[in-house]
């Protein structure tokens, strides 16, 4: 209920998006919460069957792909910006040029990754990474359709993007709901096939993957006519989408080397156990990530709009207010699994590798510090001005794979790889509220005042039901430390974290239903 009584004042003064919003967060949310159960089940399932060592196999093998991603993900963010910012200023022709420069650079892309796979990635892969020797003709046949599906996944961008750009979320949901019931078709086959179950994993992973870029394919090309490819050459936009994209280099390289490198450095120094720890911590930070993720999805489009049509004011209001309820929502469910998550951990898999809970909640607590720096990135990419933004966050982000080499270097736990990722987090978020103040004109003051609230109510409400956790054990320690954070969570909330307009919003609504 605070939720939507933020939601329906950061919206107020934008009458003509307020419903579309509201609606899409609603199909987003749904969305949310049907993939979070199967991903959780199926996760489950996909560990016990392949073992921790495939499942850690898969994972690094994975992330060598990843590594190239620093070549999809800048076109990616380009695409959806420019997308997005043509149907803001809602010329038709644009749009339409735009998308086609877009899907001949996916394309490009596509092939330049399946050439370094097969090349660079083949050899690191074979002689680099620390992989069982009887397992390694499987980590080379799941690389191989590991490559097909990174490829597939880039050709399906333009597609998803123009769905997203048009706030078509209905069919995002539907269609994303259906990639998770396939996926969980997978776990069936698993457990009937008697193949090599690593083997059969990947290949049934890209064969969901071609399934869903048709789908994509299709309903664009029915719903938009801007999504009938036509080779088309413009150099003056093909300058433009490419500088964006060249200037996001960086930051793309920074973040797989955070994401994936030290990955590959876990591998190298503690081996594949410790892989599928942080595999099994991904898979819980993705989870919880999926309520922040899908009611950030419902505002980006608005936040490219507004700055499309020079609307600043109601632009900051909205970037304000969608970092607040991001880490609002978030940390509502963060808290208690942190607190819990030994028994969540043993509910979920019953058995797990070392280390899997220290991973897990501190990637929790990363998602808490990321969720309130999305809406501030996403609004320097509206600006289009990113060259020095890119090269300034690119250089801190690249401290993770420094630090983290130097501390496992040194035979310090993994866990610390960690501790330097909430480290640099924290520091970023200050270096982009500088530069999203430089760009647009945001309040220092204020955001810092919204995230100084924010961390009163995160220590208000959190030593009652860490007393909680104390005193009792498994199930009932769950749900009485978690009904005792509420209890404090609730009204902190409301009374330090909403403001004035949204109190009197919210008390209106509950009078009402009386």
């Amino acid at each position: 209920m605070l939720l939507l009584s933020g939601l329906k004042n950061s919206f107020s003064k934008i009458p003509m998006t307020n419903k579309r919003i509201a609606k899409n967060t609603l199909y987003l949310y749904f969305r949310m919460g049907i993939i979070m159960l199967v991903q959780l089940y199926t996760s489950r399932i996909v560990l016990a069957t392949l073992g921790i060592e495939d499942f850690g196999i898969y994972n690094v093998v994975g992330g060598v792909i990843l590594l190239f991603n620093f070549i999809k993900n800048p076109m990616t963010v380009s695409t959806q910006r420019f997308l997005t910012f043509a149907l803001g200023k809602g010329i038709f022709e644009n749009t339409r040029k735009t998308f086609s420069i877009s899907f001949s650079i996916h394309l490009a892309t596509a092939v330049l990754i399946l050439l370094l796979g097969e090349t660079i990635g083949l050899w690191f892969l074979n002689t680099q990474l620390n992989i069982p020797a009887e397992r390694m003709e499987a980590a080379n046949f799941v690389y191989q359709f590991t490559i097909f599906t990174a490829c597939v996944s880039i050709l399906q961008v333009p597609f998803r993007a123009a769905i997203i750009s048009h706030e078509r979320m209905k069919f995002f949901a539907y269609l994303s709901i259906a990639e998770a019931l396939l996926k969980l078709c997978i776990v069936y086959l698993l457990l009937i096939f008697s193949a090599d179950k690593l083997e059969l994993y990947a290949m049934l992973i890209f064969a969901v993957s071609i399934v869903i870029f048709l789908c994509y394919k299709f309903y664009s090309n029915k719903h938009f006519k801007e999504t009938h490819y036509k080779p088309y050459y413009d150099k003056a936009m093909l300058k433009e989408q490419l500088s964006f994209s060249g200037w996001s280099f960086f930051g793309a390289v920074a973040n797989v080397t955070a994401k994936q490198g030290v990955n590959m450095l876990l591998n190298i120094f503690y081996g594949v156990v410790v892989n599928a720890a942080m595999g099994i911590a991904n898979q819980v930070n993705n989870a919880v990530n999926h309520f922040v993720t899908n009611f950030q999805t419902a505002f980006k489009p608005q936040i490219v709009k507004l700055y499309a049509k020079n609307n600043k004011e109601q632009l900051l209001d909205l970037i304000i207010n969608s970092a607040k309820f991001s880490y609002i929502l978030i940390f509502a469910m963060a808290c208690p699994l942190i607190l819990n998550m030994d028994f969540a951990l043993k509910i979920w898999l019953n058995v797990y590798p070392d280390y899997a809970i220290d991973f897990c909640r501190l990637m929790l607590i990363h998602s808490l510090i990321e969720s309130l720096e999305y809406p501030l990135w996403i609004s320097v990419g509206a600006t289009g001005r990113i060259k020095i933004y890119q090269i300034t966050v690119s250089c801190f982000i690249l401290l993770n794979i420094i630090f983290s080499f130097i501390l496992l270097k040194l035979e310090f736990s993994p866990v610390f790889v960690l501790y330097v990722k909430i480290a640099v987090d924290v520091v970023l978020l200050f270096v982009r509220m500088f530069f999203v103040k430089f760009l647009i004109g945001l309040s220092l003051r204020r955001f810092t005042l919204v995230l100084l609230k924010l961390l009163l109510i995160s220590l208000i409400s959190l030593p009652l039901p860490v007393l909680v956790c104390t005193q009792w054990e498994g199930f009932a320690r769950l749900l009485l430390s978690s009904a005792s954070f509420l209890v404090v969570y609730a009204p902190a909330v409301f009374f330090i974290g909403l403001n004035k307009n949204e109190r009197k919003f919210t008390t209106s609504i509950f009078s009402a239903t009386k």
